[in-house]
């Protein structure tokens, strides 16, 4: 009986999305694409509604970054270096990136219109989850 509870519990783990986009709490947008979080990070989209959003990306070599990139915006590392070359010569600059987990929650909680992503089991009454995955 033990071995099919803990069973069930794993089963339910894997289940959970691993990471949540997060918005401030301030924000009245409820939920949004993974398409529009896709070209807010691509610097495609600057806004959602009335809201100008600031997307703030975890530093380049980090496994949740990579996980984002992958399931996002659905490019591997080579593909979306090379999509930013492209941008920098049209004068795009890609999102702005910090060092941590704590500093994206932290920039996403003070800065208005901030968007980044943690892992789910850093969320809190701060932060308002508008995307799993």
């Amino acid at each position: 009986m033990k071995q099919i509870a803990l069973l069930c519990l794993l089963c339910l783990a894997l289940s959970a999305s691993e990471y949540s986009v997060v918005i401030s709490k301030k924000i009245m947008i409820s939920a949004v694409t993974a398409q529009q979080i896709r070209d807010i990070f691509l610097m495609k989209r600057h806004s959602l509604g009335n809201q100008k959003v600031i997307p703030v990306n975890l530093l380049g070599q980090d496994i949740s970054r990579i996980t984002f990139e992958n399931e996002i915006l659905k490019m591997d590392r080579d593909h979306l270096n090379a999509y930013w070359i492209k941008q920098h010569f049209q004068g795009i600059t890609p999102p702005i990136t910090q060092s941590s987990y704590d500093s994206v929650k932290m920039f996403v909680q003070n800065v208005e219109g901030a968007i980044g992503y943690i892992p789910s089991s850093m969320v809190d009454n701060g932060v308002k989850v508008i995307h799993e995955f």
